[in-house]
């Protein structure tokens, strides 16, 4: 593939050869537990991580190698490690370098699940995190003690959709020796490619966008291959000799792609988040048309925003694209063909108006997902954010009014057709 390297290109060739036996042309599903080795030696080489192979299903697959490969290519990093879910990856990248004692500095608007796991899961293990507001790039400075480890954001936030300033943040990180570390799955790489802006390691929900038909669950964690783990004596479990595998010092040996291989080595063997076969089988599907609907999505997430912006029943608008959005300076550095097809808004007449208005679409689907090929709809206050307190709400930019909107390939018209039955039920509420 090193003379086809443009994006749709690698969408649908990275990482995959022709199967030598059958010629099939799709990837082959290996739906296998394990391999047969042809001699003892060659066993104890693969599982000594001294030469490539797959052992088991639990490390390695060979139908997950080939999404692995075609999303770091994507990427431009040098590896990946797909996993079972997003929240998955963000826990296996977050632990793979910090341990008991250390110190997070994150974004405060992302995810509930990230918060959740920052705010109520890893402090169990010893891990804390320090909250910034996503917009002001000197509080991430501030927030940095003698036991930081990481810093970490999500490039489109959410659900409030502010825009991390990537470069003055990767300018800070690495200004202390620290990796920054980035949820990228409002933004796909077809968006921005973050590490061309200082960033270390991407995660995504392959769930979302980049699998794009809310038929398999899966995670990936990207390595840039542009960190220098040895510079210091901060990062042990990458640099330090790894008494599992007598010593080896995984930095010495893998170089560019010493954190993948930390997370493979002891994450996936030792827990096992592992993503199936066939799910990977099917995010690969959705991977080969990542470019055309992403297209699909912001043409009719332009659409929506004036038909939104207009309506008299909305009380406000959020989307980076927006010229009044505080982030819309950075949105178009970073995301110049557009900042995803996540909008929120509020209707009017509140909390009992957002329902009437969500209960009464059904063309748009209820749920918890975001970019699906389908229209969906939530309210994040009592759904995907209802584990953080009233403060972290406050914190992450959700409103009681607020309603989440991702933007899917429907017809525009129908779209709008749906939402106008929407509105017309939450009307009643407007003067409430």
């Amino acid at each position: 593939m090193s003379d086809f390297n443009h994006f749709d290109t690698l969408a649908l060739h990275a990482g995959q050869t022709v199967d030598d036996e059958f010629g099939a042309r799709a990837t082959p599903i290996y739906q296998t537990t394990s391999y047969v080795f042809p001699d003892t030696d060659t066993a104890a080489s693969i599982f000594n991580l001294e030469r490539g192979g797959h052992a088991y299903s639990r490390i390695t697959n060979p139908t997950v190698a080939v999404l692995e490969q075609r999303i770091a290519a994507l990427e431009s990093g040098s590896a990946a490690v797909c996993t079972s879910s997003g929240m998955a990856a963000t826990f296996c990248a977050i632990t793979a370098i910090l341990s008991q004692g250390d110190h997070i500095v994150a974004s405060s608007q992302m995810y509930g699940g990230n918060i959740s796991l920052m705010k109520n899961t890893l402090p169990r293990f010893g891990i804390t995190t320090t909250f910034v507001d996503p917009t002001d790039v000197e509080g991430f400075r501030t927030a940095i003690k003698d036991n930081t480890k990481l810093i970490y954001g999500e490039l489109i936030g959410n659900p409030g959709l502010d825009i991390l300033d990537l470069e003055a943040i990767a300018n800070i990180a690495h200004e202390n020796h620290l990796p920054f570390m980035v949820d990228a799955t409002f933004n796909t790489p077809y968006l921005c490619k973050c590490f061309d802006h200082g960033v270390n390691v991407t995660i995504h929900s392959v769930t979302k966008w980049m699998g794009g038909h809310g038929t398999a669950i899966g995670g990936v964690v990207v390595d840039g291959g542009n960190f220098d783990w040895g510079a210091t004596d901060k990062y042990p479990t990458i640099t330090a000799p790894y008494a599992p595998f007598s010593g080896l010092n995984i930095w010495e040996e893998f170089g560019p792609s010493a954190f993948a291989m930390r997370i493979r080595a002891e994450a996936m063997r030792d827990i096992g988040p592992s993503m199936s076969p066939m799910n990977a089988f099917l995010l690969l599907q959705g991977l080969e048309t990542l470019s055309l609907r992403m297209d699909k999505h912001l043409s009719n997430t332009k659409e929506l925003l004036q038909f939104l912006g207009d309506h008299d029943q909305v009380s406000w608008v959020n989307h980076p694209d927006l010229p009044s959005h505080k982030s819309h300076r950075l949105a178009r550095k970073y995301l110049p063909k557009g900042a995803g097809s996540i909008i929120s808004f509020g209707v009017k007449g509140g909390r009992d108006a957002g329902k009437a208005f969500i209960e009464n679409v059904s063309l748009a689907s209820h749920l918890a997902n975001v970019g699906d090929a389908k229209t969906l709809v939530i309210h994040p206050a009592t759904t995907t954010h209802s584990r953080i307190d009233a403060e972290a709400l406050v914190a992450a930019g959700i409103t009681e009014d607020m309603v989440r909107l991702s933007v899917g390939l429907e017809d525009i018209r129908d779209i709008k057709a749906d939402f106008e039955n929407g509105f017309r039920a939450a009307k009643k509420f407007a003067g409430a």
